[in-house]
């Protein structure tokens, strides 16, 4: 018997029966042969396949909510996973879900993420004509445009927890739920921290209606949020949270969306990012032969849009600027 064997053993002896277990997964895109020496379940290769990859590392240079700001205590795409991922985890553990899936779902739920934060959504969804989302296009970073083109081939449970972590439809599995209640939680909170830290909210600010059942410091709202999830959902047998503490939710996001997302100081540059990438995705739209050379097979079976949208929403937030300066900004001349 494997170590892998072993442990999918392990997960019916103790996980929730309505835990989604290794050893059932409804597989990969691509069926893989089990290997020999194999001493992880299929989740957990997942998460590894995901966290060796190149959108993953980008993820520490893409905005999360300030656009490149000044300090390096604010978060990015990368830290607001991690984050994201922790929740996960604990949530899973004490309500004997897979911990594995839920890191892997969570390790991977914002690699499409575009540079500037949702700024780049909006931007490549006027290129394109229609909307550009990045849990779409994280699944299509997994499926198709990591590892030179073949994707990371994870399991199916991994690929509907990412497509899903975000928008009307659920995902499929336990895991999947909490990943995305997890989100929603890391988000909010670590950017009224962000906020704070920016001079544009206080700590006494936040309404008294939400702070009497969330609680008044970041980590007092993380705690009620996750342990309410967790004694709810264990009442329920499903994914849940209690009516007064998601109301107290909603209107915290409302709240943030009033006063962070919204406000000037956070997003005064947003229209230069949204001009930036517009400008070229039309460049490389009329000079597609200087997209880079593993972007140029792709034309070919994807086309020129596709091919261009895919490159452009990979990019870092320096990245695109330093590409825009390339194209668009004359160099000084140098007397030799």
């Amino acid at each position: 018997m494997t170590v892998r064997e072993e442990l999918e053993r392990m997960e019916h002896r103790r996980l929730n029966p309505l835990a989604a277990f290794s050893d059932q997964s409804k597989g990969r895109l691509q069926p893989e042969e089990p290997r020999d020496m194999d001493v992880r379940t299929c989740y957990q290769r997942d998460t590894d396949r995901i966290v060796h990859c190149k959108a993953f590392r980008r993820l520490m240079h893409k905005t999360q909510v300030f656009l490149r700001p000044e300090g390096d205590h604010y978060r990015t795409r990368m830290t607001h996973t991690l984050e994201v991922t922790r929740i996960a985890r604990t949530i899973t553990l004490a309500l004997g879900l897979n911990e594995n899936l839920a890191e892997a779902i969570a390790m991977g739920h914002d690699l499409g993420h575009t540079p500037f934060g949702h700024a780049g959504e909006v931007a490549l969804s006027a290129c394109l004509g229609k909307p550009f989302r990045h849990n779409e296009q994280s699944l299509r970073v997994v499926d198709l445009l990591e590892n030179d083109g073949k994707g990371l081939n994870l399991s199916f449970e991994v690929r509907n927890g990412i497509l899903c972590h975000t928008g009307e439809e659920l995902p499929e599995t336990l895991e999947g739920q909490v990943v995305r209640r997890s989100d929603q939680i890391a988000y909010v909170n670590h950017d009224i921290d962000d906020a704070i830290r920016a001079g544009i909210l206080c700590d006494t600010d936040i309404p008294k209606g939400i702070t009497a059942v969330l609680g008044t410091t970041h980590s007092q709202r993380i705690n009620t949020l996750v342990c309410d999830i967790i004694l709810t959902s264990r009442e329920a047998g499903a994914v849940a949270i209690s009516p007064e503490v998601e109301n107290a939710l909603r209107d915290l996001r409302s709240y943030m969306f009033e006063k962070v997302y919204r406000n000037p100081v956070a997003k005064g540059e947003e229209s230069k990012a949204k001009d930036m990438l517009s400008r070229m995705f039309a460049y490389y739209m009329s000079h597609p032969e200087e997209l880079p050379e593993d972007f140029q097979p792709q034309l070919s079976f994807d086309g020129m849009e596709r091919t261009v949208c895919d490159y452009i929403a990979g990019m870092t937030d320096k990245y695109a600027v330093d590409k825009f300066t390339e194209i668009f900004v004359p160099n000084g001349w140098q007397v030799r």
